[in-house]
């Protein structure tokens, strides 16, 4: 928007600057919102031509702070993961794999096309870890009702292998550290592919309830049908909406 549109628009209220909400403070709001920025997360490429483009949720951020957004949230920054936060989930060979392809400098990197290999995969790995880690302990200190973090949903990754453009689960660390504080977790995934790779982490608990809205069909990963439901041990734990 140009500034005389945007100078409009907060005339009219329609993205106003300062907010009114009746007899609570925007501090009390701010309080009990608690909105994550990385501005490291927009650095990350999977190549020129990839689909996933990390730089998108940077963008996000900056739509976000320049309508104000923030001045009714709390915000914090993302502290990243460290390798043992992320071997929490994922196994040691996994994530020594990843170390050696983040410092891979050839043209031909390994990986496939929808998970290749790109300088600081690693790093990249962690900051998204971190963003979903730190939303999760701030959650487990009862202090916010809503936590946002644009970052994070990688939910294809296995502990032992990537998936469909997720390298790390970072939704399977963040739901483990919720375990830690609260008894039961309900994990509603309305991404229109199937959440294998949470599901598939929690198989066998009844501490974990995935819910998954996705298309099914010929369509990645051409999981998630509801004849497979009679087969999940704890199929009362696991929800398709197809």
């Amino acid at each position: 928007l140009r500034l005389n549109e945007m100078d409009a628009l907060e005339k009219h209220e329609i993205f106003p600057t300062k907010f009114n909400f009746g007899s609570k403070t925007t501090d009390d709001y701010r309080k009990r919102v608690v909105y994550f920025s990385d501005d490291t997360i927009g650095n990350f490429s999977f190549t020129s031509r990839h689909l996933m483009k990390p730089f998108r949720a940077a963008m996000t951020d900056s739509l976000v702070q320049s309508y104000g957004l923030t001045q009714c949230m709390k915000v914090m920054k993302t502290e990243w993961a460290s390798e043992d936060d992320l071997k929490v989930f994922h196994t040691n060979e996994y994530i020594e794999a990843i170390k050696v392809a983040t410092k891979t400098k050839s043209k031909k990197r390994g990986g496939d096309a929808d998970c290749p290999e790109f300088f600081g995969v690693l790093e990249y790995c962690r900051a998204v870890a971190g963003s979903s880690l730190s939303s999760a302990r701030v959650m487990n200190t009862r202090t916010s009702d809503i936590i946002i973090n644009w970052n994070g949903g990688m939910h294809h990754a296995k502990s032992y292998e990537a998936s469909g453009f997720c390298f790390i689960n970072d939704i399977v660390l963040a739901i483990l550290e919720l375990l830690k504080v609260y008894d039961r977790v309900l994990y509603v995934d309305i991404d229109c592919h199937h959440g294998d790779g949470v599901e598939e982490a929690f198989y066998t608990t009844n501490r974990v309830m995935t819910v998954s809205f996705h298309k099914y069909g010929d369509f990645f990963p051409g999981s998630g049908r509801l004849e497979v439901m009679a087969y999940i041990a704890f199929a009362a734990y696991t929800v398709f909406i197809i």
